[in-house]
């Protein structure tokens, strides 16, 4: 059978593009290849949701992802300065020091009965890293892990119009939060996020826009990261985390498609695409280099170095205790949206009896 390298797909009312050599064309040209839909919901939002949402004047103007504008760059520039090599390094003590910290606690827990490793170790480090390296201080954890989770499913999920209207109060109060955060900063500005973003002259909406989704990718897809590395590994020794690491951004990414859109009529592997044309590019599982999982181009992640290094730490400070426990689900429940894919729950149990063995799910 012949390969097609876009197919379109009915269901999605898509075009697919998952050959790795294609979805680098197509990330590489974002002329061609827009942004626009990066971050529009793929469910239709309800007038019902949209009247909450408009309610606080939530917007997502052109910033990050979705920008193929002359804004991007400079918007670009000042986040990059907050990722840079030097400041993922200098966070390494305190991302080793908060997953060791919830490592030991998950064994406590162990003596009583089974215990959840993504609620209890992966789920609060990743954030409270990127808010120490934002210079973001008195942030409620647990709240903004709760409208991450939320707003993903909100802008890739397929929700019903009631669980659509639920998702849409949570953003509607995350982004009130964000407008409450900004005018702080223009009363007394400052070095942290929102200081540097509004000395830029962006508007309330474009900081927004950018908080609301940096806040979001630069933990939640961390902490999906993680739970995957953690339930490849589970009753396994692992001896070169880095190595695993890569492996996952390879064959099970937490990111595993992003979307594009024609600007005008586009080919792709010799397959003609009309303007305007929705495309979903696959980043994982396909053949393709673990770098392929961030995006590669003028709109390549700005956290995959921070990424890579807070999967690498989880797994080195996890180790003993991946080694040492089983699955309690075969199966467990998935977070499965259109481009977000992770165990919602890593839940095991006890020690591996003398003589079980252990299976590698990452080659199956």
């Amino acid at each position: 059978m012949t390969h097609c390298p876009a197919r379109y797909d009915e269901a999605l009312g898509m075009w697919v593009i998952d050959e790795p050599d294609a979805v680098r064309e197509v990330l590489l040209d974002p002329a061609t290849f827009r942004p626009d839909n990066a971050v529009v919901a793929h469910t239709a939002l309800s007038v019902k949701a949209l009247r909450v949402l408009q309610g606080v004047g939530f917007a997502l103007p052109p910033t990050l992802a979705n920008n193929a504008g002359r804004s991007h760059r400079p918007i670009r520039a000042a986040v990059a300065r907050f990722f840079s090599p030097a400041r993922v390094a200098a966070v390494e003590p305190l991302t080793r020091r908060l997953v060791a910290e919830r490592v030991a606690i998950a064994q406590d827990l162990l003596q009583d009965g089974p215990v959840d490793l993504v609620e209890v170790v992966a789920a609060e480090p990743p954030a409270m890293v990127l808010l120490e390296m934002l210079g973001l201080r008195d942030v409620d954890v647990p709240a903004l892990k709760a409208w991450g989770r939320e707003s993903l499913e909100l802008f890739w999920g397929w929700p019903d119009e009631d669980r659509q209207l639920e998702l849409a109060h949570s953003a509607a109060e995350f982004y009130t939060w964000l407008r409450q955060q900004v005018g702080a900063a223009r009363r007394l500005p400052g070095d942290d996020l929102f200081g540097v973003l509004v000395s830029l002259g962006l508007s309330d909406e474009e900081v927004c826009a950018v908080a609301y989704f940096l806040l979001i990718a630069g933990q939640e897809t961390t902490t999906q990261l993680i739970s995957t590395a953690f339930q490849k590994t589970l009753g396994q020794a692992v001896d070169n985390p880095a190595e695993v690491v890569e492996r996952v951004l390879r064959e099970a990414s937490s990111v595993p498609t992003w979307r594009r859109i024609t600007a005008g009529p586009a080919t792709v592997g010799g397959v003609e695409l009309p303007a305007g044309a929705p495309l979903l590019l696959g980043l994982s599982g396909r053949g393709g280099a673990a770098d392929l999982a961030f995006g590669v181009g003028v709109h390549r992640c700005l956290g995959a170095g921070l990424a890579r290094l807070e999967a690498r730490v989880a797994l080195e400070c996890a180790a003993p205790l991946l080694a040492g426990v089983r699955a309690v689900e075969a199966e467990p429940p998935m977070v499965e949206l259109l481009s977000f894919r992770a165990p919602a729950r890593v839940v095991v149990s006890g020690a591996i009896t003398a003589g079980m063995t252990s299976t590698d799910t990452l080659d199956k």
